[in-house]
Formats: C-alpha cells, sequence, structure tokens
C-alpha cells in the first residue's frame, strides 16, 4: 500500500472510531469521510462496505474485554470478578454507542463482530460458572440470561446516557442484586437454548 492510502486508510479508521462512538453503528459514511478529509469514494476504495469498516475497528475495540476478562478471572472472589467484568462491559457501552449497538445487536453484525461477540459470552460462560458454583450467583442463571441483560441494559444507556451518564450504574446495581443466590425466586420460563442464542447472535 502506498504511503498516502495507509496515512488515507488510517484517518478514516480514526475518523470511523469516532462517529460510530458519537453516533452509532447506522452513522454516515459521508460523515467519517468528510471528518478523515477524503472523499466518500476513498472511503469505499479502502472499505467497499459498511461491514468491512466495522470489522476494521470493532473486534480490536472489543480486545479491551478480553482484558477485563483476564482481570475477571484472576479475581480470588468469583462474585467480584463477575461484578467486575459486567460493569466494565457497561461501562465501555456507555463511552461507545457503536460498541453498544453492536453488542446490543442494533444494526445487523459482520463476520468480525459475531465472532467477538461469541468471544465476549465465553468469557461470560467462565465467571457465571465460578460465581454460581461458589454459591454466590443464583443457580438458576445462564449465560443466555446474561444476553438479555446486555439487551436491556444497552437500551438504559442509549436512553440515558446524554441527560445522566451514570444512570446506568444504579440500574445494573438493581439487576445485579437480583442475581445474588440470597435473593432468588423462581423464575416463570426458563433461560434461551444455546441454539436460540446463536441464532439470536446470528440475527
Amino acid at each position: 500500500m502506498r504511503a498516502d492510502a495507509a496515512r488515507n486508510r488510517d484517518r478514516l479508521l480514526a475518523a470511523a472510531t469516532e462517529v460510530f462512538a458519537e453516533r452509532g453503528l447506522d452513522a454516515s459514511l459521508e460523515e467519517i469521510a468528510r471528518r478523515a478529509g477524503v472523499s466518500i469514494g476513498t472511503l469505499y476504495n479502502h472499505f467497499p462496505t459498511r461491514e468491512s469498516l466495522f470489522d476494521a475497528i470493532f473486534p480490536a475495540r472489543m480486545s479491551i474485554l478480553d482484558e477485563r476478562a483476564a482481570a475477571a478471572l484472576a479475581d480470588a472472589d468469583p462474585w467480584s470478578g463477575f461484578v467486575m467484568f459486567t460493569e466494565a462491559l457497561f461501562a465501555l457501552h456507555a463511552e461507545d454507542r457503536g460498541l453498544n449497538d453492536a453488542l446490543a445487536q442494533r444494526v445487523p453484525l459482520s463476520p468480525g463482530l459475531i465472532e467477538a461477540c461469541h468471544r465476549c459470552f465465553g468469557h461470560l460462560d467462565r465467571l457465571i460458572a465460578r460465581a454460581r458454583d461458589s454459591g454466590q450467583l443464583r443457580a438458576d442463571f445462564e449465560t443466555a440470561d446474561f444476553a438479555t441483560l446486555v439487551w436491556a441494559m444497552g437500551q438504559v444507556i442509549r436512553e440515558s446516557v446524554d441527560v445522566a451518564p451514570d444512570a446506568w450504574r444504579r440500574c445494573l446495581a438493581f439487576f445485579l442484586d437480583g442475581l445474588r443466590a440470597d435473593a432468588a425466586h423462581p423464575v416463570p420460563v426458563p433461560a434461551l437454548t444455546p441454539d436460540q442464542l446463536s441464532r439470536l447472535l446470528a440475527t
């Protein structure tokens, strides 16, 4: 790649990261090109589809969650580790509308984003199993239940972040209290099956 083309690509990635964080994954590609100081044709030369632009940005962005998961799994207290990762996940939601859209699946996901989401749920499998096995997390809570929490909290964050940026933290505290084993009550329906969850992640 020529030096000028590489510079244009880097500017596009920086601009797309900013614009998607501010406005979400349905943000204008023309705005991204304008902010990068290039033509829309140059954007399409580097990223023929919106999905290819997502794949260039968000799997690496979501690698932050890999680091947070490693720290959470290293915590000697399984409940503390679970809470640590959960709070880190939603803090990223709150600071990045694009990541919020990706994790809450408000737009069709690219293959790279789907793989990153599956990796995130793999971390959750381990964190949830540890907290459940320790007797601190209610025994009937599954990773699929966390997926519904992601979608619900994503909407809370999206609707409140401009007015009350930390309102989601109060909502999350209520959710987490309801997940403690000593607060458990019977639930009316079972968790999503692995097949149902996979189908939802693929839509």
